[in-house]
């Protein structure tokens, strides 16, 4: 999965999203080596390691855990997930459900590196948008 991709899309969801998966395999650790670390101030070469689901440490040649699964992520970009502030799940418009439901509208989004998003409430007349909100 990982080789396919020249960007690895990393966030603290996204790393918890990982280490459950990988937990389910019992490999709760983490050690991705060697890729662009980017985020808001600039960019290095680092590895970034979690535990937990939690990003614990970012560096350069961090050791692994003994435990711990390594992802060789050397040529490619490692970047926080992005957040989508507008989504429309199983929304209904007009006599229609739009085609997205949280099942495969996340799925879409974490394929193409949004590991938040924010879904879209419509109040019907006369209710405020808290009470939409809590349907």
């Amino acid at each position: 999965f990982f080789e396919r991709f020249g960007t690895f899309i990393l966030s603290t969801l996204f790393c918890r999203a990982l280490s459950f998966s990988l937990a389910l395999r019992k490999m709760a650790k983490l050690l991705l080596k060697g890729g662009l670390v980017v985020n808001e101030d600039g960019s290095e070469v680092a590895d970034v390691y979690c535990e937990g689901g939690l990003i614990a440490q970012i560096g350069e040649e961090l050791e692994a855990p003994p435990g711990a699964t390594v992802i060789d992520v050397s040529g490619k970009l490692v970047l926080p997930g992005g957040i989508d502030p507008h989504t429309h799940m199983r929304m209904p418009f007009m006599g229609t459900v739009t085609v997205d439901d949280f099942y495969t509208g996340t799925r879409a989004a974490v394929a193409g590196g949004t590991t938040t998003i924010v879904d879209f409430v419509i109040p019907n007349p006369g209710e405020s948008l808290v009470e939409a909100f809590a349907k």
